[in-house]
């Protein structure tokens, strides 16, 4: 499926650090993360299914991609405030989606 480019501008992609990790009080596969979004924005909660695939000590600190204007969800009975961008080929584990070089948290992703 094709999307126009007007499209793809609507999405707010921006630049977070993992901050804190800790379990999903209600899914064995799910973390509950909190992402520092940059100077004027508060820092966000998330729910990710990257348990099977990383540790928590793997994840703090990790400078992610996030999708930051996506509608708030309530996952297994926790707010999720955007989602963390990882690439998945079907075959190996899931891989976060993160930054090359040090980027403002903030920074918008073009």
């Amino acid at each position: 499926m094709m999307v126009s480019f007007a499209e793809w501008e609507k999405l707010d992609l921006k630049i977070g650090t993992i901050k804190a990790v800790k379990q999903h009080p209600n899914a064995d596969k799910l973390y509950v993360l909190l992402i520092e979004m940059g100077e004027g924005e508060q820092d966000r909660e998330l729910v990710a299914g990257l348990k099977e695939h990383y540790s928590e000590d793997e994840l703090i600190g990790k400078k992610v991609i996030v999708l930051a204007n996506l509608e708030p969800k309530i996952v297994r009975g926790i707010t999720s405030e955007g989602m963390v961008l990882a690439a998945d080929d079907g075959t190996n584990p899931i891989a976060l989606l993160t930054v090359d070089r040090d980027v403002n948290d903030g920074a918008k992703v073009r």
